[in-house]
This record gives C-alpha cells, sequence and structure tokens, in this order.
C-alpha cells in the first residue's frame, strides 16, 4: 500500500517553518482544544472547537474539524509529509515517524515528529502541481500527478479514485468565504512566480515603476559600481527634495545578511530613506540591522513586493505592467 503525502502549512506567512525543521515536527494550532490523545469521533470533536472557540460560525467548525481529525487519526508514521517556506519559495519533504503527541509546554499543542529528507524548489515544479499546492488549508491530502511530481514516482490509482489531481479535501465545505481565501492565495503565489521569473534588469523596472506608482519620480543609476543604491526616488525626481529614497535590489534565491544591509546603511546619507528589496528575503540579524538603523528602512521581501503589486497596480504606467500583466477579477461579497 502507497504511503499517504500530507500538506501541513506552517502557520500565517510560515511563520512556524523554522521551528518545523529545527524541532524535526509538523505540528497545528487550535490549542484551546486540549489534549485529543484519547478516542474521539468527529462530531464530538466539532462540539469541543464550538465549546474553545464559540466565535467560528459553522461552517469554519466543520473544516477546522475535519483538518484536526486526520492529523490525530489519518496519519501515519511511513506518511509523506511537506510542508511550504514562502519566503525561500522551497517545500521541505519528509518523513512521519511518531503518532500524534500533546504536549501544553509546546507552543502548539498538537504534533507528529518527522524526518525531514530534502527541499524542493517552487520553481522546478509544474504549474499544476503548484495549483495543487496552493490551497490555503491548513492540512490536506495530497494525490493524483502532484503526488508522482512530487516523490518522483507513480503511482496506481486505488478502486475509488482516479489519477487526476484531486487534493482538495473532499471532505471540506466550500463556502464563498473558503473559495475566495484559496483563490487569493493561489494568486499570491503565482504573481510572485512571475515575479521570480524576471530578470535583474526587469526586477530593477518594476521597483522602480511601483515607486512611480506610489507617487515618487525615479532615476535608475548607471549600471556598474553604484555604491549600494540601484534607484534614487524623490519627489522631484533629482534627489533634491526629501524624501529621498535610495533603494538597493537584490535579485536572487539566498537570503540577504547583516552584513549587506550594513554596508547598505553605510552609504546613506543622514536624511535620506532606505529600501532594500531582496527576493530571495532575509535572515534575523539582517532583519535586527534594519531595525536598529538611525536611517528609516525598510526591508521588502517578494511577499510584501506583491502586496505592492496588487495594491499600487492600477496606477502602474504601461511599461511596468508589461512586466507582470494582471487581469483584474470581481468577487461577489
Amino acid at each position: 500500500m502507497e504511503n499517504k503525502l500530507w500538506m501541513v502549512r506552517s502557520g500565517e506567512s510560515g511563520y512556524l517553518f523554522e521551528k518545523f525543521i529545527e524541532q524535526s515536527i509538523v505540528a497545528i494550532g487550535w490549542n484551546e482544544i486540549g489534549d485529543i490523545s484519547k478516542k474521539l469521533n468527529l462530531e464530538d470533536l466539532k462540539d469541543k472547537i464550538q465549546a474553545s472557540y464559540p466565535n467560528y460560525k459553522i461552517s469554519q467548525v466543520n473544516n477546522f474539524a475535519g483538518q484536526i481529525f486526520r492529523f490525530k487519526n489519518e496519519f501515519q508514521k511511513g506518511d509523506h509529509v511537506i510542508t511550504y517556506n514562502p519566503e525561500t519559495r522551497q517545500y521541505t519533504l519528509g518523513k512521519i515517524t511518531s503518532d500524534y503527541k500533546y504536549s501544553a509546554e509546546k507552543e502548539f499543542n498538537h504534533y507528529r515528529e518527522v524526518k525531514w529528507e530534502r527541499t524542493i524548489p517552487r520553481d522546478n515544479l509544474s504549474t499544476k502541481t503548484k495549483n495543487t499546492l496552493g490551497s490555503v488549508l491548513t492540512i490536506f491530502k495530497i494525490t493524483g500527478n502532484a503526488w508522482e511530481e512530487i516523490l518522483g514516482k507513480t503511482r496506481t490509482a486505488t478502486s475509488n479514485e482516479s489519477l487526476e489531481d484531486n487534493s482538495e479535501d473532499e471532505e471540506v465545505e466550500e463556502t464563498l468565504d473558503l473559495l475566495k481565501e484559496n483563490f487569493e492565495a493561489k494568486s499570491h503565489e503565482f504573481i510572485k512566480d512571475k515575479v521570480q521569473a524576471l530578470d535583474w534588469e526587469e526586477m530593477e523596472e518594476l521597483i522602480a515603476g511601483i515607486l512611480r506608482g506610489m507617487g515618487y519620480k525615479t532615476i535608475l543609476t548607471p549600471k556598474g559600481p553604484d555604491r549600494g543604491v540601484d534607484i534614487v526616488a524623490s519627489p522631484d525626481g533629482l534627489g533634491l527634495e526629501n524624501p529621498r529614497i535610495k533603494v538597493e535590489v537584490k535579485h536572487r534565491q539566498n537570503s540577504m545578511g547583516a552584513s549587506e544591509i550594513r554596508n547598505f546603511i553605510g552609504g546613506l546619507r543622514p536624511n535620506d530613506k532606505g529600501l532594500y528589496v531582496s527576493t530571495g528575503g532575509f535572515s534575523k540579524d539582517a532583519k535586527y540591522e534594519a531595525e536598529r538603523s538611525n536611517n528609516p528602512l525598510t526591508l521588502i521581501d517578494l511577499d510584501l513586493l506583491v502586496h505592492l503589486i496588487v495594491q499600487h497596480y492600477d496606477q502602474f504606467d504601461p511599461g511596468t505592467r508589461s512586466l507582470i500583466p494582471l487581469k483584474r477579477i470581481y468577487w461577489p461579497v
């Protein structure tokens, strides 16, 4: 019998990812429901969730109960599990090595131990598999073509399923809110894919275009040694009026460290403000250096960059829009 493959998300924006890897676990929230080690059917679990989270809608109770129930009862030792780091845009694959465990001492009470094995860059996956993995559900089973691509195997369909991708959890109540949340999450990741595919010159043009959409005028510095500045933005376009914003753009997979941020800060004048854009994200030490800077400095990773694109897209000039072509879609409220 083939081992299942499960997605377990590492919290909003992947903030638990490093803890998952460092502690060799996957975990879920909903701490308030307490220990569920004893045998518990789905209806009893729904009652626990309703009592612990009285503000939840019925659809939320049903959806969350299904995910928790799967984590507790359907995950098996030997099953594969995958989680995602949106900052590095990499999935990490491993195998479950324990039964369900509960600890009130942990930040996340419900967990399973995992042996992490390898990473898979999102860019290496097909569009169909990327779409499958884009669900906002905390937990869901991955089957079909996505299962094959991630594990590098060929699987045989069971008697009650086809080989088509059916990884969306069949037990989840597809409310309009959940559909919208899923759609927005997948759109966000696909826009990140588009941004990541730009070359470094196009990336600089995109950042300058975003700043123009926000009301600034921009100058791109000549190619060559730029002493850590790729773009200068200001109200007059000459850098003579405040605020004068100096921008460094790094378009690479690796995260920026503290030394790069210190070098950039060292080139700022007393009245300058700084933007440091890194599509590979920033290390903890780099973020600390930015926080202690005497000059106002904002770090922009790929997630924040996509939020800025969506927020200001209507104000983009045609050249900037051509770099990331998007279509507005209306959704009922």
